[in-house]
C-alpha cells in the first residue's frame, strides 16, 4: 500500500494536481443537482425560460438563472434572444452540452437501476444507528 491506508497507486494515473484541481472544479461546476436537471430537460430539445422552470419543478427562478449563466458560461447552452415584444429567450444545448448529456442519462439510468439497492442501504444504515 501507498502512505494512505487504502490507497493504492497505479502507475499509469496521471499525479499532476493542477489536472487533478481542473477536474474537481469542473466536476463540481457541472455534476451538481440543478445543472444535471437543466441539461437532461433541455436534451428533449431547446426551452424558454419559464417552460424549462414548469419541466424541472421545484427550482427557483434565481437558480435556474444561475444555473443557466454557469451553462452559457462553459459552453454548455446558448442562450437565443428573438426580438419580439416582449423579447422571448430560448435556451438549447450546444455541440458540448450534447456531447455532456450522454453521461447525465447514463448516471440517471444508473439510479433509476440501483435505487433500491441504496435505498436498503440506507435503512440498514439507520437501523444500525439506533
Amino acid at each position: 500500500m501507498s502512505t494512505q491506508e487504502g490507497t493504492i497507486s497505479k502507475p499509469s494515473v496521471q499525479k499532476d494536481p493542477a489536472t487533478c484541481e481542473h477536474i474537481s472544479r469542473m466536476l463540481a461546476r457541472i455534476c451538481d443537482k440543478w445543472t444535471l436537471l437543466v441539461v437532461r430537460t433541455l436534451g428533449r430539445g431547446p426551452r424558454r425560460f419559464n417552460a424549462l422552470r414548469r419541466d424541472i419543478g421545484a427550482i427557483s427562478q434565481k437558480m435556474l438563472t444561475q444555473t443557466l449563466k454557469e451553462l452559457e458560461e462553459n459552453g454548455f447552452v446558448t442562450r437565443t434572444v428573438t426580438p419580439t415584444k416582449p423579447p422571448q429567450v430560448e435556451y438549447a444545448l450546444t455541440a458540448l452540452g450534447e456531447d455532456f448529456l450522454s453521461p447525465v442519462r447514463g448516471l440517471a439510468g444508473w439510479v433509476a437501476v440501483n435505487s433500491e439497492r441504496i435505498t436498503a442501504a440506507r435503512t440498514a444504515y439507520a437501523a444500525g444507528l439506533r
